[in-house]
């Protein structure tokens, strides 16, 4: 039975720490409460002190900046064997306040390790034995009086790192201060005397902390119960909606394999921290992200989203460990036009929300989010292999999880087996080539991240990009990114925005050039784009580019929560009709993983270009999540006309027609504004 009063501290804004731990038993409910403590009622801070210490290094970055860490003094195997563990000494006491079942911020205090390390630099060592996390005081910039962040402190009294992105929760009835994940980054004065100002704020290393409460204060809470699912009725008319928003994304090197620069073919893996908030609606439209086209919900009234960890039991509104799953891609367009995806992640499964910045008392708690909540999935917890699993084990459409069969589940025994061991496994890969800038000159880069949530109302708001671009400087890849924007990437190479349509009417515009299409069929989504140039000689170039946001072919066994996924595909097919004279030219693929044998191959037949897996189960098709992009050169013009895209070698056929942009020929005499 859970205590009837829990306490889950979160730091508003900064939070979400996923799937490194399953979920403890006894993790409390979180009522969400933004009102000050009653000045009337004395403030009682509590206090911690003792317990264990997890650090999760993140050694190929360390070494690819030039630290070395020595092996750890003291230390047993950490949590999944992931990472080191230490003692707490009991000497060290640590203040927090709670106020109104929320962190409030720290107090005075230390935690001190018993055991640490020596990290070895190119000008002497760095002492972090008997390391010590100590509160920082607030920064006057971020408005607030709160002590959000821990300085992790070596035996010289220097702050080489600090600690923040926490997620804590008080567990075995409130006896236990439980930091379930937190990004350990570089400090200004380490990046200084690295020679590498640029990292400040890296993650570097991933912080656990289990520390037991010797004195409870004011400011728990009892558990709320106003939680209203998808569906639910308003009371006065109307049903509650989930609408899950991306609030920001950052993006940022984690580590490399072979890479030696611009004129590198290694492999790098490049990791988000992708923050997301509920939709705010109560009844009336707000923008729960201001300043974006996308950022108000159609959704009158919002509904809260179950968040329960993998393997954690059994739960409503779905009778199963139901959490929303987080991806994310990286776009090049090249110089002539086309758009590729050159990099993708597997699924990053959530466990918990933190619950910042909530608008109501009782409509959420850890498993659930509830209506303007904020959360945050950080770096080291989207570079942790214990939450990363194949994409084909997601029916995205439907947001469930084929449990049974599953990597972290393969005999459907219902225990979790462990992660993979390689730290490359369901990373989003780039070879260096594919970022260089001096070998792609002209082209411009996007990063991609969303969230897939089941029975969210619009997937495009909880999806954003950024533009980014990459320097190889001092032997790491350095990311500057800017220009967040709701939506998929593909609507910035080609904005859905409709342009006007050719006609007779000579006051019409020329032929379009340009245009996206979005195919739904049976609650999923795609996208057609097309760039179309002219290349003189009576040729056009045309670039298509098909986006599977949320299909897939699957064939499956069983029931939640024992749901298996014995197959999945996507589209295996994509063909064109056209009516221009003459066959075309310079057909091309790209599917952005530099292996030609999988390549599609392009055909041609009277009337339609295709380009197709082949016959037989498809080995590289079109899955959800991903881009492919195809070309061709045509001497005919650009008239409006079909796509279709198939999968006719899934269990279960389909083919869908979607209108876009396509050669055709010119009747005699006419030009393409005025002719049909």
């Amino acid at each position: 039975m859970l205590p009837r009063n829990r306490v889950v501290l979160s730091v508003c804004g900064l939070l979400l720490i996923g799937g490194a731990i399953a979920a403890d038993k006894n993790t409390a409910r979180t009522p969400a409460v933004n009102a000050a403590v009653s000045a009337s009622q004395p403030v009682r801070l509590w206090s911690a002190a003792g317990g264990t210490v997890d650090v999760r290094w993140n050694r190929d970055l360390a070494r690819d900046l030039g630290i070395r860490i020595a092996p750890a003094q003291h230390a047993a195997d950490a949590r999944n064997n992931v990472g080191d563990r230490f003692a707490l000494k009991d000497a060290g006491t640590l203040q927090f306040r709670v106020n109104n079942g929320y962190f409030g911020g720290f107090g005075t205090g230390v935690l001190q390790a018993r055991g640490g390390y020596m990290l070895e630099l190119a000008d002497g060592p760095i002492a972090l034995t008997d390391f010590r996390l100590v509160p920082r005081a607030a920064s006057a910039k971020s408005g607030s009086s709160a002590v959000t962040r821990l300085d992790l402190v070596g035996a010289d009294g220097q702050a080489w790192f600090y600690v923040d992105r926490l997620m804590h929760e008080m567990i075995e009835q409130d006896s236990v201060l439980a930091v379930r994940s937190s990004d350990v980054r570089i400090s200004a004065r380490l990046a200084r005397r690295l020679g590498r100002p640029a990292v400040t704020g890296w993650t570097i290393a991933e912080l656990q902390l289990s520390a037991r409460v010797q004195r409870q204060g004011s400011g728990a809470m009892a558990v709320g119960s106003g939680i209203h699912w998808h569906g639910d009725p308003v009371p006065g008319g109307g049903v509650y909606e989930a609408d899950l928003f991306m609030q920001e994304i950052t993006a940022q090197y984690v580590r490399c394999q072979g890479c030696s620069g611009e004129d590198g073919s290694g492999r790098l893996a490049v990791t988000p921290s992708s923050t997301l908030r509920n939709n705010v609606n109560a009844g009336t439209r707000s923008a729960t992200i201001p300043g974006d086209p996308r950022g108000t919900s159609r959704a009158l009234w919002t509904a809260s989203i179950p968040w329960y960890s993998k393997f954690s039991g059994v739960f409503p509104p779905y009778n199963n460990d139901q959490h929303p799953y987080l991806i994310w891609n990286m776009y090049r367009i090249n110089a002539d036009g086309s758009i590729e995806q050159i990099g993708r992640s597997g699924v990053k499964h959530a466990f918990l929300t933190t619950n910042g910045g909530c608008l109501d008392p009782d409509d959420h708690d850890s498993h659930v989010l509830g209506r303007g909540c904020d959360d945050t999935y950080s770096v080291s917890n989207n570079d942790n292999n214990n939450a990363l699993g194949p994409r084909s084990e997601i029916i995205p459409a439907t947001g469930q999880w084929g449990r049974c069969g599953s990597m972290f589940d393969t005999n459907c025994d219902g225990i979790a087996n462990a992660g993979s061991a390689d730290p490359y496994f369901q990373r989003l890969t780039v070879n260096e080539a594919q970022i260089a800038p001096t070998h792609n000159p002209g082209a411009s880069w996007l990063f991609e991240s969303w969230y897939a949530a089941r029975e969210d109302i619009d997937i495009y708001n909880s999806m954003a990009s950024l533009e980014t671009s990459a320097q190889w400087i001092g032997g790491v890849w350095e990311f500057d990114s800017s220009g967040y924007k709701l939506g998929a990437a593909i609507d910035r190479w080609v904005s859905p925005d409709r342009p006007a349509t050719p006609g007779r009417k000579p006051t019409l515009p020329l032929q379009p050039m340009q245009w996206n299409e979005e195919l739904v069929a049976d609650g999923s989504h795609a996208k057609v784009a097309v760039k179309v140039s002219r290349l003189g000689g009576g040729l056009w170039r045309y670039h298509y580019a098909v986006m599977n946001l949320d299909f897939a072919f699957v064939s499956t066994q069983g029931a939640e929560p024992n749901l298996r996924i014995v197959g999945q595909q996507g589209f295996d097919g994509f063909e064109i009709a056209t009516s221009a004279p003459g066959a075309a030219q310079d057909l091309a693929f790209r599917d952005g993983d530099l292996t030609a044998a999988n390549n599609w191959q392009g055909t041609q037949e009277t009337g339609k270009v295709r380009w197709s897996t082949g016959s037989g189960a498809p080995t590289n098709s079109l899955a959800w999540g991903m881009l492919y992009s195809f070309s061709l050169t045509s001497s005919g013009a650009p008239r409006l006309g079909t796509a279709t895209l198939s999968a006719a070698n899934a269990a279960t056929p389909g083919s869908f027609t979607v209108r876009t942009i396509v050669p055709a020929s010119i009747q005699p005499g006419c030009l393409p504004r005025h002719c049909d």
